[in-house]
């Protein structure tokens, strides 16, 4: 996909390992294109977010805020949050659980707390003691161009948990790896001196030398010819609108207005420019998107003037060009995550639409909103930075240093650079990962999905919660149920637990000979052999007994806990069932994610319990006496419930309707034998039950137990 080696490098370490990347990189090395390419050429099941609206609409992506709904605050405290303090939607869930790649553009603005809370959301819908759930995070940016935006009331409160605001503070990445990638081949500037200055005040180390020849484009009553598109970077909004209103006032003519047309959802905070385009013939505009056509007119930060206004159309001549560009509106879509209805698929579905022209006013603009941009000729007024990295980002959005002119001189002061980010990204630029590191995490990855495929811990661990459940509660589950998990204990500890122990030592004694699973003639045999065993005992040992288990107890809280921790077994041996079917013909990395992540996704809400009256497998429950019998009576209790208006255990309990098809008393007598029936009872029903337990003894050619 790249031709970059260092880009070629990212891409492998995203398809083929599991390691969490961090890329960045010097302005105008290509971060963005790469993120392009990444989502037109999809490697795994990828999400893209960003920190701020605009950034997400330009990343084609969403807010994290947005899509992990997590509140604008610090985030202290908050994977101590309650479970229904996270109330997502079952899409947004399927996509969290099937997600293999997290992406997150412009992380160098991301705090330190949002990332732990990102952590926090996806433990919580995956694996919990897996760092990002064990979901795979990209993350972008430039730590020397844009920071955290943190209040002064929020940095007093985040400087008692954090040392400081920026992402690789944050508590999860304390406690992970990850590999750093930095890009360092400059598209932007082609002139190796000014790539050499741009880089001195990008680390804080500008020479004397260098200083000098930057102040050389000191000219303090510069006038830029209106014809030469000079646009202004200057540090404040303000600053840079008193400059455009000015400018556009002391043009002549008709002033016209242009409202953007929004349809659907397309919150504010993501608009990508002035909600109102007010312009004149003769002013100076800047494009703010890409020309998708074929013709590629203009681009993103490209500089014109406009010529005329007719109709519907803006018309603009730039800089070196004889031809007008004819401008008309254009679509923005703000997307949210969805999965396709056939394919299971992540896919971006358009929310709401931003129609407008692509441009704004361009005399000035403020440097946090050039970010991203490439200028031919810029005016520069540093002087009053205010804020980490300000000062290289103007510098950095010229493509040459003749093309910049600075209205106030740069002085040492105005280059603010925090120390704590120049020692994180030393340390990045002294450990570059190579071709082998890449490799040994390629096979650890390998390796690591490989044995967790044959590991059946937490079969072990759901299992022996619901033997908790039952110890506790002997009195509220009926014995058959109990019988029919007690009676599967054992084949999950010979069939599966045991041969699963020998074949990891298998494993491990067949992957020295070709560390690389896929590579392993012998071990992709008896990979796809034991593929075949395992999902064959899933489907016996547990799904096929559970498909039979009555779950249907009269005491509602016991009822709830059974059938959640029982939900939970289910789902995860049919999670498990699925991707061993992928490795039949054998350990494929692709199609083992691929399955692993369409089977995570919820086919259907759990019931809350398991409707089995008049059911085939309730007939055939070898663990229930006289089946037939069974589904008569508790039909009967339903109905006699229900004419009642009583709970179903308020004719009988569940324990009682075991022991009558256990005893069947066919007379008041025997009746009183079974516990939960007394007077009151007999009086009540007793004529009925009799009747129904006489008919069947007689159709069978039975008689009653007592």
């Amino acid at each position: 996909m790249q031709t970059n080696p260092q880009l070629e490098l990212v891409t492998n370490y995203v398809q083929y390992t599991g390691q969490h990347i961090f890329l960045t990189g010097k302005a105008g090395t290509g971060k963005t294109t790469f993120l392009h390419n990444l989502r037109e050429h999809p490697l795994k099941r990828m999400v893209v977010v960003a920190p701020t609206g605009v950034a997400a609409i330009n990343a084609h992506g969403v807010t994290i805020h947005s899509f992990f709904q997590l509140p604008f605050g610090p985030l202290i405290g908050f994977d101590r949050m309650k479970t229904e303090q996270m109330r997502f939607n079952k899409e947004k869930v399927n996509i969290i659980r099937s997600l293999d790649l997290l992406v997150i553009d412009e992380i160098s603005m991301v705090r330190a707390d949002l990332l732990d809370g990102i952590d926090a959301v996806l433990r919580r819908f995956r694996t919990h003691n897996k760092p990002f759930g064990g979901v795979q995070l990209l993350m972008i940016g430039d730590l020397q161009q844009l920071s955290p935006v943190v209040k002064e009331d929020e940095r007093m409160l985040l400087q008692e948990y954090y040392d400081t605001p920026y992402f690789f503070s944050s508590k999860v990445l304390r406690e992970t790896s990850f590999v750093s990638i930095e890009l360092t081949q400059v598209f932007r500037q082609q002139d190796d001196s000014f790539i050499s200055i741009l880089n001195q005040v990008r680390e804080n180390r500008l020479d004397k030398l260098s200083l000098e020849r930057l102040n050389q484009r000191y000219f303090p009553d510069f006038q830029p010819h209106e014809n030469e598109g000079y646009i202004t970077l200057c540090t404040h909004n303000a600053q840079a609108k008193r400059i455009n209103e000015k400018k556009l006032q002391l043009l002549d003519g008709k002033a016209y207005r242009f409202e953007a047309q929004i349809e659907g959802n397309f919150p504010e905070y993501s608009y990508p420019t002035d909600f109102e385009l007010v312009v004149k013939e003769g002013a100076q505009v800047m494009f703010v998107k890409n020309d998708l056509s074929p013709e590629k007119l203009f681009y993103n930060g490209k500089i014109g003037k406009i010529t005329r206004i007719e109709d519907e159309f803006i018309f603009v001549l730039c800089p070196g060009e004889e031809n007008e560009i004819t401008v008309s509106g254009i679509y923005w879509e703000n997307v949210k995550y969805s999965l396709k209805a056939d394919t299971n698929e992540i896919v971006e579905e358009t929310e709401g639409t931003f129609f407008h022209y692509p441009l704004r006013l361009a005399w000035a603009i403020t440097i946090h909103k050039s970010q991203g941009l490439t200028f031919e000729r810029a005016v520069i007024d540093a002087q009053a930075s205010f804020a980490h990295g300000q000062v290289y980002v103007a510098l950095s959005r010229c493509k040459t240093l003749e093309g910049m002119v600075l209205s106030t001189p740069i002085n040492h002061h105005s280059i603010i650079n925090d120390h704590t980010v120049r020692g994180f990204t030393e340390h990045i630029e002294q450990n570059q990962p190579d071709e082998t590191q890449l490799n040994s995490a390629r096979i650890a990855y390998q390796h690591e999905l490989l044995m967790d495929l044959f590991r059946f811990a937490q079969f072990r661990n759901r299992i022996l919660y619901i033997e908790k459940i039952i110890n506790e509660n002997k009195g509220s589950i009926p014995d058959p149920t109990q019988d029919l998990f007690r009676q599967m204990f054992p084949a999950l500890h010979t069939e599966i637990w045991e041969v699963a122990d020998k074949f990891q030592s298998q494993i491990k004694q067949l992957l020295p000979q070709q560390p690389d699973v896929e590579q392993n003639t012998a071990l992709q045999i008896r990979i796809g052999k034991a593929a075949g065993y395992f999902s064959e005992k899933i489907k016996t040992i547990i799904l096929d007994v559970l498909s039979k288990a009555d779950l249907d107890i009269d005491n509602k809280t016991v009822k709830k806990q059974l059938n959640d921790a029982v939900n939970r077994f289910e789902s995860d041996a049919r999670i498990k069932r699925e991707t061993l079917i992928a490795c039949l013909d054998g350990f494929c990395l692709r199609d083992l994610l691929q399955a692993k992540a369409v089977a995570a996704i919820e086919k259907a809400k759990p019931k809350e319990t398991r409707k089995v009256d008049n059911s085939t497998d309730l007939l055939n429950n070898e663990n229930i006496s006289h089946p037939a019998l069974f589904s008569q009576l508790r039909s009967w209790r339903l109905a006699k419930a229900t004419e009642m208006n009583l709970p179903a255990f308020g004719v009988f309990s569940q324990k009682t309707l075991y022991e009558m098809v256990a005893y069947l008393p066919t007379d008041k007598k025997s009746l009183l034998k079974i516990n939960g029936i007394g007077e009151k009872k007999i009086t009540q029903f007793g004529p009925e039950i009799i009747e129904i337990i006489r008919e069947y003894c007689e159709e069978k050619g039975i008689i009653g137990k007592i």
